[in-house]
């Protein structure tokens, strides 16, 4: 098996997420696809994230990040809040309802299911993104009823696309 054809990796399994941080009164979040629970005692997830962003930056200096999943009927501009633009130059949490929770850390709170907050045990680099590991230290449902949005379905029934950073950016061509 030598070749490569980039569809076989749309069929894994993803959410769409913003994962968030502070560091020194800064709020910063971007999308990703790459979350993930890793255990159950203590509760870990990872995320991924890739070098250049502004929020990798952030969190590598803040060792903490929330992480808020998107609904399945958020609209396409509004993920592009946190997936086209960056924090560098873009308050992104002026463009929507969130709130900070005792940890510091930003959640949306507009078109999410739920939010999660982590503290970083762990980061392992892997070429152009780090994995930051967490430990959960707590959680909050914030939409009783509604289903996540899946990454398949941002792309098949939003038409969405990837920004070049993203790990997926490979499918903007299919």
């Amino acid at each position: 098996m030598s070749t490569l054809d980039p569809r076989a990796l749309f069929t894994f399994s993803y959410g769409l997420y913003v994962v968030s941080t502070s560091w020194e009164d800064k709020l910063n979040g971007q999308v990703v696809n790459a979350v993930m629970q890793l255990t159950a005692e203590p509760i870990c997830i990872a995320a991924c994230l890739n070098k250049n962003n502004y929020t990798t930056e952030l969190l590598a200096k803040s060792k903490k990040f929330s992480v808020s999943v998107f609904a399945e009927e958020v609209p396409l501009p509004f993920i592009g809040i946190f997936g086209f633009h960056s924090g560098r130059e873009y308050d992104k949490f002026s463009k929507c309802a969130h709130r900070v929770t005792e940890l510091g850390l930003p959640i949306v709170t507009e078109h999410t299911v739920a939010a999660v907050e982590a503290e970083v045990v762990d980061v392992t680099e892997t070429y152009t993104h780090r994995l930051f590991i967490g430990e959960v230290k707590s959680t909050l449902v914030l939409a009783e009823e509604g289903n996540p949005l899946t990454y398949a379905d941002y792309h098949k029934l939003k038409k969405g696309k990837s920004p070049l950073n993203a790990p997926t950016s490979i499918f903007n061509k299919i």
